[in-house]
């Protein structure tokens, strides 16, 4: 058996199984750069719940954000792993550009 730290990626794949984080996470990646407020919205909860859960997809390293100006933007961090998870398992595609969320961040 290869060695790998079962306890980091039991913790990092224990996010997925809350299904609000795991829709946060499927939207990140459907819509990169994407607010808080845009993923509140789009996944139907408060922009308090969200960064809750998008701090604790950021402190596993499932998530990672950009500041440009007061806006903050975030995206799933482009990890083979993660990217297999939700095309392979899950099933997210990707937004063609110019659709879904209306912000200037791509």
């Amino acid at each position: 058996m290869t060695d790998f730290d079962a306890d980091s990626w039991a913790a990092r794949f224990t996010l997925l199984s809350d299904p609000t984080r795991l829709r946060l996470v499927a939207e990140m990646h459907a819509h990169p750069g994407s607010t808080v407020a845009e993923l509140a919205a789009a996944v139907g909860i408060t922009e308090n719940a969200a960064s809750q859960s998008i701090r604790a997809l950021r402190d596993q390293g499932w998530v990672r954000s950009e500041k440009a100006g007061r806006m903050v933007h975030y995206e799933v961090v482009g990890d083979a792993i993660v990217h297999r998870i939700l095309h392979d398992i899950i099933g997210v595609g990707h937004i063609a550009p110019g659709h879904g969320h209306d912000h200037a961040h791509p």
